[in-house]
């Protein structure tokens, strides 16, 4: 029996459950491809998937409509997949467990995957239906959006006709986008020693953290696990000598790690200072995060004394120094749009391997040249400490048009139906807006959707009744689109 079976808008719902049972996480989109190229087969639209598995859906104006503008409605198709560590779930394998919460659609232990599961169910209700009055309408679902936007910059959009553009990845109802920032994933691998030392093992976590978006909750000062993990070793550093075995933290470089582990190995004799140190910051980050985190904390044990593959003491100080001084979180805010965040950094994945230390960090700016100061900050670090660094998804800023025939419509369509003045606003977070205007050589475009919480944490929740409601407005835009200057 399907959950969301009795949801409005049905045919919303029904596709987005059914893509809910298929694995989509980014770099594994080939199957949920197929699905929407089978659905273009099936209902006789002009259909395309390429190489990299981004797909065109093609459907041409009803009656009445055919010499309007066409309409690219636009999504991906890839999730994040996070999950509570208690989960069992291989994102590989397993469907989600969807499950309906007052006014919510969650997923257990999970990602929910609204982000942007929410606009290729719109999208597919929209195609399959034979009610609605629209012209020409181009909807374009690119894979790996969430790690750069790589299908977006791949993609070859020669065969769209349209210069308007409906994005439906934003998550907040009532707010309209028209800018975003730019932003790059910087991979950065720092060369370290290993050497087998003795000692007593200790396993530490840092836990309890909200996470979030590194974009949209960057501002939110929520604590990133991986340069708290940082300060526990510089703070052990001071009363005792240790070595790390192994150290992770974080699986997506565009959500806030809410979890950091390592491995140490001490002197038997300093476990008492172990416990003192891990205790004393474990108060500290509890007065310091009493608002954004307030559940953050430290857990520790003790697993007897063994001999480790460890690293030597030099670079368990290189990795010290650079989580002590590497950039991290809200840098600049906009100057010229007040409460807007210009300019963050966020260490997203880490990996302590056999030889290195591998890093995935988060650049985002809307002001170009200082997202190019800042990797070069962070690239001047790591090769002073010996490594190097590889730049992926350099995306650029979506920046506002003041003149947009179609932001007018939306305005006014938005204001009859809800009886109040929709938010225009540019937001911190990456849109493929950027790329599309520049490929499309100028597009008018605006980026909705419905209200949809805690995006990529297992927290997230989409409103059914947000779901509903803006399914309205993307039906009024569409079929008064003859209205648009």
């Amino acid at each position: 029996m399907s959950v969301l079976e009795n949801l409005e808008p049905k045919r919303v719902f029904h596709y987005f459950e059914e893509i809910a049972n298929i694995p989509h996480g980014s770099r594994d989109t080939k199957r949920i491809s197929d699905y929407l190229v089978n659905f273009g087969k099936e209902h006789h639209l002009e259909t395309y998937q390429d190489e990299m598995n981004n797909v065109i859906l093609i459907k041409e104006a009803t009656t009445g409509y055919e010499n309007v503008e066409p309409i690219i409605i636009q999504g991906h198709m890839d999730m994040v997949c996070e999950k509570e560590s208690d989960s069992n779930i291989d994102f590989s394998t397993d469907p989600l467990s969807l499950y309906i919460d007052g006014d919510f659609v969650k997923a257990e232990k999970t990602t929910l995957g609204g982000d942007d599961g929410i606009a290729v169910a719109y999208a597919l209700a929209i195609l399959e239906s034979d009610q609605l009055r629209h012209p020409r309408l181009e909807v374009v679902i690119t894979v790996d959006e969430e790690i750069g936007m790589l299908g977006a910059f791949g993609m070859d959009l020669s065969v769209l006709k349209g210069k308007r553009m409906l994005n439906i990845d934003s998550d907040e109802e009532g707010h309209f986008l028209t800018g975003c920032a730019g932003g790059m994933s910087l991979l950065a691998d720092i060369p370290v020693a290993r050497e087998n030392r003795s000692g007593l093992k200790l396993n530490v976590k840092i836990t309890g953290l909200d996470g979030g978006h590194s974009g949209a909750q960057i501002d939110k000062e929520h604590g990133n696990a991986n340069i708290l993990m940082g300060r526990l070793f510089a703070c052990l550093k001071e009363q005792l000598v240790f070595s790390l075995i192994d150290f992770a933290g974080g699986t997506k470089d565009n959500a806030i790690p809410r979890e950091s582990f390592a491995s140490l190995l001490i002197d038997a004799d300093d476990r008492e200072n172990a416990v003192s140190v891990i205790e004393a910051l474990k108060i500290d980050l509890k007065k310091e995060f009493a608002i954004a985190d307030p559940n953050v904390t430290i857990e520790y044990d003790f697993a007897g004394e063994s001999t480790e593959s460890a690293l030597s003491l030099s670079s368990v100080t290189k990795i010290i120094f650079y989580l002590r001084e590497v950039p991290n979180g809200m840098l600049h805010m906009s100057q010229n749009m007040k409460g807007l965040v210009e300019t963050s950094l966020n260490l997203g994945i880490l990996e302590l391997q056999d030889d290195q230390l591998h890093m995935v960090t988060s650049i985002r700016s809307s002001v170009s040249s200082r997202k190019e100061d800042l990797k070069e900050r962070v690239r001047m670090l790591v090769e002073m400490l010996g490594g190097e660094i590889t730049i992926e998804g350099d995306y650029p800023a979506w920046e506002y048009i003041p003149d947009s025939p179609l932001r007018e419509k939306i305005a006014e369509i938005y204001q009859e139906q809800y009886h109040e003045e929709p938010i225009f606003e540019a937001i911190h977070a990456g849109l493929e807006c950027g790329i599309f205007y520049e490929k499309l050589n100028g597009i008018d475009c605006v980026s909705f959707g419905p209200n949809n919480y805690d995006i990529h944490t297992p927290k997230e929740r989409l409103s059914i009744s947000s779901t509903e409601r803006v399914w309205k407005l993307l039906i009024a835009i569409l079929e008064r689109a003859n209205e648009i200057r």
